[in-house]
């Protein structure tokens, strides 16, 4: 007996594993790369048996916990902070090297650090920040790679400019009440009978500014060898 023919189902195609897309590290979406900071490390000791190395190290851990790369460390030893910039090389050398934007922020382990005068320190903010170089003070939590930071600096930016016109106004005070008290503003003459001598020249008929020049006479003076 012949046993009845059963249709056979058609077998399901299975796709191909071997030939489907996987996604590849270039089919992915590529994120912009953030920019690694370069630091620079700025530190300074007032005395000969003083050291900068607990500075550098708490400044270098901030660094590392930061992701920022230090490039530069300038250090002032045994120098005050009441020095002016010229007798500080290391400080004098990094406002330099941010000129020149070799980093995108100074360290410095405290605001005294960089100076003890008040208008030298602003002057310092000013200088950096026109650079575009950022400022990290640790003992004042001050940090201007931050939103708030940044607010920072303009407002000792205004009191910077307040500072110097207040400046301004004394010194023009000073001079006012020392002509009213009958002082005579400027340098002494080293030649006490030069205006003198000066009239005599003009008399034999010499042009005022030659004889102002031959006899060492400023400018300011010229009025008074005519009267």
């Amino acid at each position: 007996m012949v046993a009845p023919l059963v249709p056979k189902t058609p077998a399901k195609s299975v796709p191909n594993t071997s030939l489907l897309h996987m996604p590849t590290v270039r089919d992915l979406p590529v994120r912009g790369t953030c920019k690694m900071k370069r630091a620079a490390l700025y530190v300074r000791v007032s005395t000969d048996r003083q050291t900068v190395e607990n500075q550098i190290a708490r400044l270098t851990d901030i660094a590392v916990g930061r992701g920022w790369q230090i490039v530069e460390t300038f250090s002032d030893a045994g120098i005050s902070g009441a020095k002016g910039r010229n007798e500080r090389p290391g400080f004098d050398q990094m406002l330099k090297q941010a000129q020149r934007h070799r980093f995108d922020v100074v360290m410095v382990w405290a605001i005294d650090r960089i100076g003890r005068s008040l208008i030298d320190l602003l002057g310092t903010i000013q200088h950096l920040e026109a650079c575009g170089v950022d400022l990290y003070l640790d003992q004042q939590a001050i940090d201007t790679t931050t939103p708030s930071g940044k607010l920072m600096f303009q407002v000792t930016g205004a009191f910077a400019e307040f500072e110097r016109a207040m400046i301004r106004q004394r010194i023009h005070a000073g001079l006012k009440r020392a002509v009213a008290n009958g002082k005579t503003l400027g340098r002494p003459l080293n030649d006490p009978k030069a205006l003198d001598k000066a009239r005599q020249a003009l008399g034999s008929g010499m042009g005022i500014n030659k004889v102002a020049r031959q006899v060492g006479l400023a400018a300011r003076l010229k009025a008074e060898l005519v009267a």
